[in-house]
């Protein structure tokens, strides 16, 4: 069990002493992130539980821990805003939603509005392709994700989607689950210049029997092709069986020149 930065208690510490005047994000493992901007807070795609893992203790797919929980989700109840970019559990738990309270905002594809109201136990703000949301000073523009091919509803509408965050000056480019398509960075450019983009690099192995994602050295091209100023990767470090280390990603930014920063388990990026 590879140990995280902070116990929950002193990520807590960490969030109630981070500068107000700055964008602050924590990596909450897996793909989730906490975003501070002026004493406000959004929740990025948090898997905050162990739900996955009793769900398949007595399978032929245990998904076994490589990071330990950083915080309780319940200490979490100041967070104005939570997003969930798809259905998959790791990216919309109902453990973790529930537990945030019922007075949270939880912004959603509309293609999965039903299944995100039984989840989170509240009535969640519809989002899909192209349209922006604004909750308590973010606004979150929907751009789409493939995992692994675009899809779409009956409806027409996206089953996966990536989420552009604005907040005052900042911008931040969350993937969600995706791989590489066509005009995919220039989807992202089109609604803003990235400061940060937060990117899953577990690849794909059909061995898995999971869909996959970017490959390291294909997120660190994805973030040098939206001109990201920061690039930072997600979505390993979770399940033992679905992940990659990051070494193909630092070698593939270091190898372009794209600046990145590797997060550990709750620890804090800080943007002045």
């Amino acid at each position: 069990m590879i140990q995280p930065l902070q116990s929950g208690y002193a990520l807590l510490a960490d969030v109630r002493g981070a500068a107000p005047g700055a964008l602050n994000l924590w990596w909450l493992g897996q793909s989730g992130f906490l975003v501070a901007w002026q004493g406000r807070h959004l929740l990025l795609d948090p898997y905050l539980s162990d739900s996955l893992t009793r769900k398949y203790a007595a399978t032929d797919k245990p998904h076994e821990r490589m990071t330990e929980l950083v915080v309780d989700p319940a200490a979490l109840g100041f967070v104005d805003v939570v997003t969930a970019s798809h259905a998959h559990t790791d990216h919309l738990d109902p453990d973790t939603l529930r537990a945030l309270g019922p007075d949270v905002t939880v912004v959603a594809p509309a293609a999965h509005r039903d299944l995100v109201a039984e989840r989170s136990g509240v009535q969640p703000v519809d989002i899909d392709d192209g349209e922006t949301v604004s909750a308590a000073g973010f606004a979150i523009t929907a751009v789409p994700a493939a995992h692994e091919v675009i899809e779409r509803d009956g409806a027409g509408r996206m089953l996966h989607l990536g989420y552009v965050v604005r907040c005052g000056p900042y911008a931040i480019y969350h993937a969600g689950d995706t791989v590489p398509y066509d005009g995919l960075a220039a989807r992202v450019r089109a609604v803003a210049d990235i400061d940060v983009a937060l990117l899953p690099i577990n690849g794909r192995r059909p061995e898995r029997r999971v869909t996959g994602n970017l490959w390291g050295d294909e997120a660190a091209a994805l973030a040098h092709d939206i001109g990201a100023r920061l690039a930072v990767p997600m979505h390993f470090e979770m399940f033992v069986f679905n992940s990659e280390p990051p070494d193909a990603f630092k070698e593939a930014c270091e190898r372009i020149g794209q600046p990145y920063r590797v997060l550990r388990a709750g620890e804090r990026l800080t943007l002045p």
